[in-house]
């Protein structure tokens, strides 16, 4: 298949990229973004298919070490190696269900259960480092994040023997629940590795876990992967908000100012960069700019885009359970008055009904927000595209500059079951579909095949590539 640079699409459409404004965090909830909006400078956009046959593919990223390598996550706990030239290897990259000698290490009971992620330490090309992130058999479906190193003479796949002799478990958060276990894991621009953990399930959030600093769930976590020597699991960055808010101390009553004592977080846990959120499955820093996109997966009523400026110290409390987006919850009707708890995001969107005692409506709608990543290209300037579980809808979230607000725009309606998505070598947007829905869901091995798609501007797809067809079409 004919392939496309990000180098030779800006050439060709001579389109330099637009003046960046800046961001801003919404002030009041009319400041959020809603479909129906239109992202400056984007043109129209297709997804070519890249390469299918996977099996509940769930996660995706590349290696960036220069061989142009794109690995694709499976859910059952296979992570596959698209090669350069879209070719699928047929050995896994890593495979977590046959080195246990009693059977899979990973749990998929559940659909939201599984391997989800995987992320190649910054010096990955030097020192062979991966992680991943999974639900455990063995532990009762309870988050694993480990480290495995390729060996160099095998640099296609980790074996079992490898693997044994390689992993280093990072951290083993037990989940009461099975399902809103978050799941990403990626490296932000300072190195430190970022994890995604949602509020640990049921509905509604009945453990007050978003909102709670003394647990791991509902949170976005930040740690430092490298230690000093390899029986320290991690450690905790010391400009993390909450890394000295239980340091042991003597108990002072006077001579401390009320901004004193307010940063004394009694059991609050070190590892937390940001919290008040539901189920944070997908999000991705711009590559550009460092800027943070967090696609938190809603309720019943409403999904949400959240945005953290690469200036922030951390910290941010993005307001689940209290809020949905910039409503109440429980979402009980448009004209509800509630207080706003902590950060509105950028932008929503909602199921199709909005709200528990209000009617149905049918444009821009979804159920499950899955950010794919940021797009720097076609036109497009620190552009958030997120696609629908659902709905299939594909869309864009960017700050309009001229405006000073943001921007929602939905760019199509696919018949595509979106999972995940992440920028590839040359800076496209890539997404992963299945056919994994709760209540056709037959396993992660007996559903229908999946894809990996590439987002380009629709005038730009190579000649006899497959796109993604529209609902209905």
């Amino acid at each position: 298949m004919k392939t496309l640079t990000l180098a030779a699409l800006l050439m060709t459409t001579c389109i330099g990229l637009p003046t960046a404004y800046a961001q801003q965090v919404p002030a009041t909830p009319a400041d959020v973004a809603k479909p129906g909006g239109k992202v400056p400078g984007a043109p129209k956009l297709a997804l070519v298919k890249v390469a299918d046959g996977f099996r509940d593919p769930v996660g995706v990223t590349a290696a960036n070490d220069g061989s142009g390598r794109i690995f694709v996550v499976e859910r059952a706990g296979r992570v596959k190696i698209v090669d350069k030239s879209g070719k699928v290897l047929p050995d896994a990259f890593i495979d977590l269900t046959s080195f246990n000698p009693l059977g899979s290490d990973v749990q998929t009971g559940f659909v939201e259960q599984g391997l989800w992620s995987v992320a190649f330490h910054p010096k990955f090309k030097d020192n062979g480092y991966v992680f991943v992130h999974y639900a455990s058999l063995p532990f009762n479906g309870a988050s694993i994040i480990a480290r495995l190193t390729v060996d160099p003479k095998s640099p296609n796949q980790i074996t079992s023997e490898q693997l044994t002799k390689s992993v280093k478990v990072l951290m083993n958060i037990p989940q009461p629940y099975y399902n809103h276990y978050g799941g990403m894991i990626t490296f932000g621009p300072d190195g430190k590795l970022y994890i995604g953990k949602g509020d640990a399930g049921w509905e509604g959030d009945p453990l007050n876990a978003g909102q709670s600093l003394n647990v791991l769930w509902g949170k976005l976590l930040r740690i430092d992967v490298d230690t000093p020597d390899d029986d320290t699991p991690y450690v905790i960055p010391k400009d993390n908000p909450f890394a000295k808010a239980d340091k042991a101390q003597l108990m002072s009553l006077f001579g401390i100012n009320e901004q004193g004592f307010a940063q004394n977080k009694i059991g609050s846990r070190p590892e937390i960069w940001a919290y008040g959120l539901r189920n944070p499955y997908m999000f991705h820093f711009d590559q550009k700019s460092g800027d943070l996109f967090i696609a938190d997966v809603g309720q019943n009523h409403w999904e949400e885009i959240n945005y953290q400026p690469a200036s922030s110290k951390g910290g941010e409390n993005y307001g689940w359970k209290f809020n949905q987006g910039s409503y109440c919850h429980p979402a009980l009707s448009a004209d509800q008055k509630c207080p706003i708890v902590g950060m509105l995001p950028a932008a929503e969107y909602p199921h199709d009904q909005p709200f528990e005692n209000g009617p149905k409506v049918t444009q821009g709608t979804g159920c499950s927000a899955q950010g794919l990543g940021v797009a720097n290209y076609g036109g497009m300037t620190k552009t958030y595209l997120v696609g629908d579980w659902c709905s299939g809808r594909l869309f864009g979230v960017a700050w309009d500059g001229g405006a000073s607000k943001w921007q929602m725009q939905e760019f199509m309606q696919t018949q595509l079951q979106f999972t995940a998505g992440n920028v590839d070598a040359d800076g496209f947007v890539l997404a992963t579909n299945c056919y994994c829905f709760y209540t056709d869901d037959k396993g992660p091995n007996a559903n229908p095949v999946g894809a990996l798609w590439r987002i380009v501007p629709a005038d730009k797809v190579p000649a006899g590539a497959e796109v993604a067809k529209a609902k209905g079409g």
